[in-house]
């Protein structure tokens, strides 16, 4: 226990409480510039199962970020490299690499699997599959986003409100840290957060951090935060993700994309509409015919989504094709 040995002396922990760390089991979704400290965090505590899901190889372009990662890991998968560093870190710590994004094919065999999980992917279509499954199945959901200098990170489901809840709505404007930039130590300080609060969840702690978020501007060192215990889940829980194979032959699919984006329509029968022009279905007379937004990460058919929604018509579903 004499890797333990500073943490087991506090009154929070203990052996009781490194004993329940030992027992854990953690999905980190994302493997990138979050990822890499929440991973860091919850080996070097003694989580006992970590399970890393991310497809992306490391770049270059990662390594001022990403702190797990060194030159001779370019090229490599992000889950693998991740993996070996946490076992080089800590070999007591059993750790599996799923080298795949999280899907509607996939997430609830993941999250069901899990005590606590770890979003790190800023995806905003992947927070919502995320939160939808891990309410579905009372697993409590750990989040962050980090664009630039400010972020934050909340703690969802689980008896506490889901993210939609908090985040009915996609915002209209969204960067990217590919687009807006981000600092290395910014997703450190959040990735650490994330860690924390994950830690809290997994030893009970009390407070628990469950229904609260923190939000940080490192560019004039502001923390902020709030109590959602009492937001109120959307009427109906909002459009949900869903795979191809599990369309019906009376779904309407509308593929979002371009056809120079993609030549070929998401499956046989699909039509092509873009999100501007998504209000024209209203004038269709579809009934209670279910609608199947279609795009390459998912947030279009999310904004699609709410346009339609907006309009009256709410029996619609959404899918994430990947690239």
């Amino acid at each position: 226990m004499d890797r333990y040995a500073r943490q087991l002396v506090l009154p929070e922990i203990g052996s009781e409480g490194q004993a329940r760390l030992r027992a854990a089991s953690v999905l980190v979704v994302g493997a990138g510039g979050l990822g890499c400290p929440v991973l860091s965090y919850l080996a070097g505590a003694g989580v006992g199962r970590i399970v890393i899901a991310d497809p992306d190889r490391v770049e270059v372009t990662n390594l001022h970020r990403q702190v797990l990662y060194r030159m001779g890991d370019i090229g490599r998968l992000k889950a693998e490299a991740a993996r070996d560093a946490l076992h080089a870190l800590n070999p007591d710590v059993a750790v599996t690499a799923v080298a795949a994004w999280v899907c509607p094919l996939n997430v609830r065999e993941l999250v069901a699997q899990a005590d606590v999980v770890v979003d790190a992917a800023d995806s905003f279509a992947l927070t919502y599959l995320l939160s939808d499954t891990a309410r579905a199945e009372a697993k409590p959901l750990v989040s962050a986003s980090v664009i630039g200098l400010a972020g934050y990170v909340g703690a969802f489901c689980a008896g506490a409100p889901s993210y939609r809840a908090v985040f009915p709505e996609v915002p209209a404007q969204l960067g990217s840290c590919a687009s807006a930039g981000v600092l290395g130590t910014a997703v450190g300080v959040m990735g650490a957060l994330q860690a924390h609060m994950t830690l809290q969840i997994v030893l009970a702690t009390d407070p628990s951090p469950l229904g609260r978020l923190v939000s940080v501007d490192l560019q004039t060192l502001g923390f902020g935060g709030f109590s959602f215990a009492t937001a109120v889940e959307p009427a109906g829980g909002g459009p949900v993700f869903v795979g191809l194979t599990e369309l019906a032959d009376s779904d309407l699919v509308v593929d979002l994309r371009g056809p120079e984006e993609a030549p070929v329509l998401a499956c046989p029968g699909a039509e092509r509409i873009a999100v501007e022009d998504i209000g024209q279905l209203v004038e269709r007379g579809l009934g209670p015919r279910r609608i199947v937004l279609c795009c390459r990460s998912g947030l279009r058919a999310l904004r699609a989504a709410q346009v339609l929604r907006g309009l009256g018509l709410d029996q619609l579903a959404l899918v994430a094709l990947g690239d």
